[in-house]
């Protein structure tokens, strides 16, 4: 866990998956990296790989991370994806074990080690309550909470759900920060999961499927510091 540079809560994150890429992807990003300042608020983006060092060179407030990558050393293992080159190319940190990328409970653990080698932060993705507990344990700087089978649906996981995936995080790890994810398509959405008592969420759907996906963004982020701020006075 990398303790001396960190998103500050509330945080948002936005995951283009493979929706958008070059220099459609810069719009957005910055679109999201205006709103980002507007609202004083931490926004994590993760692009495909061949757009991290684009968007870490044309945004300020942004904090761009990979979407995987993998925990071999600098050598032999084509197609992989080289933690010093994800640093190299202006990354601040990895999205880890995304159900449309997931790995194994060993090497989640192996490539959080690997981050951390590499000054990156981590944030790892995690299904359900016992998932939760069992990557906690890792000490990530952050944990994803999203029921996978809710992904894209439009339906957001239940109060309990994020009241207790929060419980298990503070009991392990207080210095874990939670995202509660799935199912985010608007600013209502972004601003009820905060009053649960999140630290963060994010979306891919919500903004990507969009049919006005820049003014989306402000909807997101407008309730995200609203909610937040009415909780925190």
């Amino acid at each position: 866990m990398l303790k001396n540079v960190r998103l500050k809560p509330p945080f948002f994150e936005i995951g283009p998956k493979a929706y958008l890429y070059g220099e459609e992807m810069l719009k957005l990003a910055k679109v999201i990296d205006k709103t980002a300042m507007k609202y004083d608020v931490d926004v994590m983006v993760t692009p495909q790989y061949t757009d991290i060092k684009l968007l870490a060179d044309n945004t300020e407030r942004i904090w761009v991370f990979a979407q995987h990558m993998d925990c071999l050393y600098p050598g032999r293992g084509l197609g992989s994806v080289l933690p010093e080159a994800v640093k190299a190319a202006g990354a601040k940190g990895v999205m880890l074990n995304h159900a449309e990328k997931p790995i194994s409970l060993e090497t989640i653990e192996k490539t959080i080690r690997r981050a951390e080698e590499n000054e990156l932060l981590t944030i790892v993705c995690a299904n359900t309550v016992e998932d939760v507990k069992t990557i906690a344990k890792m000490s990530p700087d952050m944990i994803v909470a999203e029921p996978t089978e809710l992904i894209g649906t439009g339906t957001t996981s239940d109060s309990n759900y994020v009241i207790e995936t929060i419980r298990t995080v503070r009991e392990i790890n207080p210095d874990i920060m939670v995202l509660q994810g799935a199912g985010i398509s608007n600013g209502k959405d972004v601003y009820d999961t905060i009053k649960l008592g999140a630290e963060a969420t994010g979306t891919t759907s919500g903004i990507m499927k969009s049919d006005r996906p820049y003014e989306m963004v402000e909807e997101m982020l407008y309730n995200l510091r609203k909610a937040w701020d009415e909780l925190h006075p």
